[in-house]
């Protein structure tokens, strides 16, 4: 299988950026993913290169929290008076999923924010593309249960 490193760029940042909350730890992060990949020069040609680099830009994720304790904040940006309502309704939204399980989360974030397909999703996360199904359909009814509590729907 061969992929478009470029494009593939962008949703490592998005990945990043979700799990760590700061645009330069999640660009340092995505850098590093690249680095190592290419590192690797013997699993470039072999195997499932997506789901390698996700591989390791998760891993890469796990170990800054466990070297930082989560210390960071997410950084604080300037909106204005239009961008208000967008904001408030991603905040409440990104509340809610945060509440679920990693694995439901780590499912929501490549299939939505990455945009990939059932089997990339099943490649990355080492299940069958029945089970990411299942999952995402569990995190639906549970999302929509959190919603429903805070008035959202």
């Amino acid at each position: 299988m061969s992929i478009n490193l470029q494009d593939q760029y962008d949703k490592i940042y998005r990945y990043c950026y979700f799990k760590v909350n700061n645009k330069e730890i999640a660009e340092d992060l995505t850098q590093e993913t690249f680095l190592k990949y290419f590192s690797q020069t013997s699993y470039i040609n072999k195997g499932k290169p997506l789901a390698y680099i996700y591989t390791i830009a998760k891993n890469l994720c796990i170990d800054y929290y466990k070297n930082n304790n989560r210390g960071e904040k997410l950084d604080e940006e300037v909106l204005g008076n239009d961008d208000i309502s967008a904001f408030e309704t991603n905040f409440i939204i990104r509340e809610a999923v945060s509440t679920l399980p990693n694995d439901l989360q780590e499912i929501l974030l490549l299939r939505f924010a990455n945009e990939l397909g059932i089997g990339e999703i099943a490649n990355i996360m080492g299940i069958s593309r029945f089970s990411v199904s299942r999952r995402l359909n569990k995190a639906f009814g549970r999302l929509k249960t959190i919603l429903r509590r805070e008035d959202f729907s």
